[in-house]
C-alpha cells in the first residue's frame, strides 16, 4: 500500500474519533483568549497519541512530530481555537452548551481535523523525514489576533519552518471540494472607533445645541468617499460602519454619539494612507460642524499573502489526494484572518475545507447562528492536511 493510500485509509478509520472531538468542542465554546479548558482538552488528546505539547499565549499550544532525521526540516500546520459571541440558533445533540458563544467559524473543526492529523502522522513518522509542528492558537475571531502572539512567544522559532499551512472551512464549496488561491488572498482589518463630541440640549432649540447626530450622519457619508474617490478602482477596499449609539429620547440632542466600524485593504501601503485620511477628515468635519471627534484606530490583521510556490506544491498534493476534479480556484475576499501574521514570517498558505451540503440542508454562511457543516469533511480534513505536511517536507 502506497503512504498516500496508508494516510487516506487512516483518515477514514479516524474519522469518527475526529468528529466526536468536533462535537466535544462545538458543545463547549469558549471566546478568544478564553480557551482554558479547550487548551486543556487538546492537550489530553495529544498526550493520549504519545504526543507532549507546551503551552505559550497562554492558551496556545505548540507540539512537534518528529519523523526520521527530524533537524532536516520543520514545516508548521496551524489551527485556531476560539469561538464567537453568538447564540447557536441549531437543534442538534452538539448544540453549544454555552448560552450566546458559538463555534460558528468553524474554529472547532480546524482543532479537530488538526488533532486528526497529528494522530495519523504520529502513526506514519517511521515513513516519513523531517518534523511537523503542530500550532494551536488562542484569539484569531479578537484583535490584534492570537497569531500575532504565538509568534510573539516563539511558535516560529527554534527552528524557523520552511512553511506553514492554514485549513479554514469554507460553507460556499461543497464536501468534498478544496479551493486554494495563490498570491493576494484576503485583506487587512482595522476597526474604527469615533466619538463624536458635540453640546446636547432640547430637540426643540437646535440653535443653543451643537447635534452630534447631525454630525455623525455627515460623517459616515462623507468617509466613504476616501474609497470612492482615493483608492484605485482597481485596489480591493472597503469601509463599512456597523454600530452607531448615541441618544436617549426623540426630543433630546445628545451630548456625543459612538460609531464604531471595519476598514479593509489588499495594500499595506494604500491602508497606511487612507487610515490618516479617516482620521483626518473626521476630525476637520468636526470641528468645521462646530463638535470634535475623536478617532481611535484599533489594528488588526495585515492582509494574507499565499506563497505561490508553497500554494503549488499543497494544490498538487491535494489534486493526488483527492483528485484533480476536486481542487478548485476560489477568489480574493475582504474577510480577515490572523494567519496572515504567519504569511509574513515565513513562506504560507491558506486553503479551503469544503463543507456544503445542499442535500442536508447544511447551507449557513459563517458567523451565523445556524452554520453547521458536513461532518463528512472530516474525513478528508485530516488526512489531506497530513499528506500536504509529508510532501512539504520532501520538497
Amino acid at each position: 500500500m502506497s503512504l498516500v493510500e496508508k494516510i487516506k485509509s487512516l483518515s477514514n478509520s479516524f474519522a469518527k474519533e475526529v468528529i466526536e472531538f468536533r462535537r466535544h468542542l462545538h458543545a463547549n465554546p469558549e471566546l478568544s483568549y478564553e480557551e482554558f479548558n479547550t487548551s486543556i482538552y487538546v492537550s489530553q488528546k495529544l498526550s493520549s497519541f504519545g504526543i507532549s505539547s507546551r503551552t505559550i499565549a497562554t492558551t496556545g499550544l505548540v507540539a512537534e512530530i518528529h519523523g526520521k532525521n527530524p533537524t532536516k526540516k520543520t514545516v508548521a500546520l496551524r489551527a485556531d481555537m476560539d469561538a464567537l459571541p453568538i447564540t447557536e440558533a441549531n437543534n442538534v445533540s452538539y448544540k453549544s452548551q454555552n448560552v450566546g458563544v458559538m463555534h460558528a467559524c468553524g474554529h472547532d473543526v480546524h482543532t479537530s481535523s488538526l488533532l486528526g492529523t497529528a494522530k495519523i502522522l504520529n502513526e506514519l513518522k517511521n515513513e516519513f523525514e523531517g518534523t511537523v509542528r503542530l500550532i494551536f492558537q488562542p484569539g484569531e475571531e479578537k484583535n490584534p489576533g492570537g497569531a500575532s502572539y504565538m509568534i510573539r512567544d516563539g511558535a516560529l522559532k527554534n527552528p524557523q519552518p520552511s512553511s506553514i499551512i492554514g485549513q479554514h472551512v469554507f460553507p460556499l464549496l461543497p464536501v468534498g471540494k478544496i479551493g486554494f488561491r495563490e498570491g493576494m488572498y484576503m485583506a487587512s482589518c482595522d476597526e474604527i472607533y469615533l466619538k463624536v463630541i458635540g453640546k446636547g440640549g432640547h430637540g426643540a432649540a437646535p440653535e443653543l445645541a451643537v447635534d452630534p447626530v447631525v454630525i455623525a450622519s455627515h460623517l459616515i457619508i462623507a468617509l466613504q468617499q476616501i474609497i470612492s474617490r482615493n483608492a484605485s478602482p482597481k485596489q480591493p477596499t472597503v469601509l463599512t460602519f456597523g454600530k452607531i449609539d448615541g441618544g436617549t429620547a426623540v426630543n433630546v440632542i445628545p451630548g456625543e454619539v459612538n460609531i464604531a466600524g471595519t476598514f479593509r485593504a489588499m495594500n499595506e501601503v494604500w491602508r497606511e494612507e487612507a487610515l490618516q485620511k479617516i482620521t483626518k477628515m473626521a476630525e476637520s468635519i468636526a470641528e468645521g460642524m462646530g463638535g470634535k471627534c475623536e478617532v481611535n484606530i484599533s489594528r488588526g490583521y495585515p492582509f494574507l499573502m499565499n506563497d505561490s510556490t508553497v500554494t503549488r506544491r499543497i494544490r498538487k498534493a491535494a489534486e493526488e489526494y483527492v483528485g484533480k476534479e476536486n481542487t478548485v480556484d476560489i477568489d480574493i475576499t475582504l474577510g480577515a484572518e490572523d494567519f496572515a501574521y504567519y504569511s509574513q514570517v515565513v513562506p504560507a498558505s491558506f486553503y479551503r475545507l469544503g463543507t456544503r451540503n445542499e442535500a442536508k440542508g447544511i447551507t449557513s454562511y459563517v458567523h451565523t447562528p445556524t452554520f453547521d457543516i458536513d461532518e463528512d469533511a472530516l474525513a478528508i480534513g485530516p488526512g489531506l492536511m497530513a499528506w500536504m505536511a509529508i510532501q512539504e517536507l520532501k520538497s
